[in-house]
């Protein structure tokens, strides 16, 4: 077993693990922050979707111990308190999901998408983004819908990106 310690939601968290336990695993398992999903387990659906030092990256393909020092945000940290994040209130207005597992990931990647183009993207550069990211469910019109609204929702002096 190993040590490991990062800050997770803005707060610090640590716990002993074998060397290739999955970062997925790790927040799931140890610190009980099951809103991140495992579907494939070969980083193909995105459901794992978290940010790490402010990017997003597959948790089911990521080790715990690589993120060792880091800042990870899970869907579980976007919120403030009753407050939703505006990518997670434009999901809901967007009827962007449907069995809701895919949306933690569907989320966390919109945000990252969003804070990497610096604003909202046009609607094929987002479906092009959203490829590895699979929703069984809806398909995919209300999804870039939210990601669009949610977006223009964070623009600068409208609501803080996270």
């Amino acid at each position: 077993m190993t040590s490991v310690s990062m800050t997770v939601n803005g707060k610090p968290a640590s716990g002993e693990v074998e060397p290739r336990t999955l970062l997925v695993d790790f927040l799931r398992e140890h610190l009980r922050l099951t809103g991140t999903h495992v579907g494939c387990d070969t980083s193909q659906c995105g459901a794992c979707v978290v940010h790490v030092d402010g990017t997003a990256v597959k948790s089911c393909t990521t080790l715990a111990l690589q993120c060792e020092g880091a800042d990870v945000l899970t869907i579980e940290g976007l919120a403030q308190g009753d407050q939703l994040h505006p990518m997670q209130e434009a999901f809901r207005e967007h009827h962007a999901l449907q069995c809701g597992f895919c949306t933690p990931g569907m989320i966390m990647s919109a945000i990252d998408i969003i804070n990497r183009h610096g604003g909202v993207p046009d609607e094929t550069t987002i479906r092009h983004e959203l490829e590895g990211n699979l929703c069984r469910c809806t398909g995919y019109h209300n999804i870039v819908k939210a990601v669009i609204a949610g977006g223009e929702a964070m623009a600068p002096g409208r609501a803080a990106a996270e």
